[in-house]
């Protein structure tokens, strides 16, 4: 009987944690909102010869590499030798790209993704999800960015 006099007292206790809850949540949903690529008023970004360059041979590292990942062939050694190629890439990038000021705001979301693509793949558990990541990058950057001679990668 004891019990039943707490009870409306830990209910509301209980409520009061969960609006709590509820209350913070939304607060960092607002104030946390991730960036997203977005073109420069319905026009790509324009890009350098620097960049095309990077992302060319990132590109073509992953295609080289694709169907062993795809298959599940490829070893924790493998993935650390293209996450490697991936930095030395991302860095040329970084040291000589040249962009207008927001073509580089936005270029630096897309790279974001990118290198969390490629820190899965050197220490990740599943390295096979950062290629996929790498991929998806490589895929988004045409839509964003005016690479006229970008070919996409057809797996």
């Amino acid at each position: 009987m004891q019990f039943l006099r707490y009870l409306p007292i830990t209910a509301i206790a209980f409520n009061c944690l969960l609006s709590y809850s509820t209350v913070a949540k939304e607060h960092q949903h607002h104030h946390t909102s991730p960036q997203v690529l977005q073109l420069n008023q319905g026009a790509k970004w324009q890009i350098d010869q620097s960049l095309h360059t990077g992302m060319v041979n990132i590109q073509q590292q992953l295609q080289l590499n694709l169907d062993a990942i795809h298959y599940n062939k490829f070893s924790h050694a493998q993935f650390a030798v293209l996450a490697s190629a991936v930095d030395k890439q991302l860095n040329f990038i970084f040291e000589n790209c040249q962009l207008a000021p927001q073509a580089d705001a936005q270029l630096h979301l897309l790279l974001a993704k990118m290198m969390q693509g490629n820190d899965l793949m050197k220490s990740g558990e599943n390295k096979k999800s950062g290629a996929v990541i790498v991929l998806q990058a490589l895929q988004e950057y045409p839509r964003y960015f005016n690479d006229s001679n970008w070919q996409n990668i057809v797996h």
